[in-house]
């Protein structure tokens, strides 16, 4: 069937109570009209206000891939993940176990006073400061001062690391008075304030 363009002149003059008369030229220029009408119309008013939507799911959808890559990376290492975790709770215990307890902390000034004598250094202060509480321990500070010679120092330093209790040094002072060295420093130790942690390591 030839498609006559010279009918198409008829349009203005068709009565659309005889459409069924209609040339065929014109019935399908009108279909072509109405479909495209009708497809514009149900794409704004159906599928363009739903696009935010499906946005919102490809994004959650990317997300949800990443979160399944993740847990799945863990599930598939979850051996190696759990002895790592005991491993850290043997190691977390164990230091825990260096830290003094409230019923050792008096003995720890004379376990200082004894490795400091020792070495050879005349304890001139030797004072328990304010304690500062930390999220989960409590931090202790011991003011000193010793005098001393230099190879004393050292040694006192290093047996102050060896002692079975964690005590770190800080804000070392040197001074010389009078042809004699004293040594000002800070010592903090800590006390843990989750004994359940202890027990479990135990």
């Amino acid at each position: 069937m030839k498609f006559d363009v010279t009918k198409l002149k008829e349009l203005n003059e068709l009565d659309f109570e005889q459409i069924a008369i209609w040339p065929n030229e014109i019935r399908i220029v009108v279909a072509i009209f109405v479909s495209i009408v009708v497809g514009a119309l149900s794409y704004y008013s159906l599928v363009n206000p739903k696009l935010p939507v499906l946005e919102s799911v490809q994004k959650k959808e990317g997300d949800l891939k990443l979160q399944f890559e993740a847990k799945y990376r863990i599930a598939a290492n979850l051996k190696a993940y759990e002895e790592q975790l005991e491993q850290i709770k043997k190691d977390f215990s164990s230091m825990l176990r260096s830290l003094p307890t409230s019923n050792e902390t008096p003995g720890l000034l004379d376990d200082i006073t004894y490795v400091g004598t020792s070495a050879g250094l005349t304890f001139r202060l030797l004072n328990w400061e304010k304690e500062i509480p930390k999220e989960f321990y409590t931090e202790l500070p011991i003011q000193m001062e010793v005098s001393g010679g230099y190879h004393s120092f050292g040694e006192f330093t290093s047996k102050i690391a060896a002692l079975p209790r964690i005590v770190t040094l800080h804000d070392f002072e040197i001074e010389r008075s009078n042809g004699e060295l004293s040594l000002r420093l800070q010592a903090k130790t800590y006390r843990s304030e989750n004994t359940s942690i202890l027990t479990e390591g135990n």
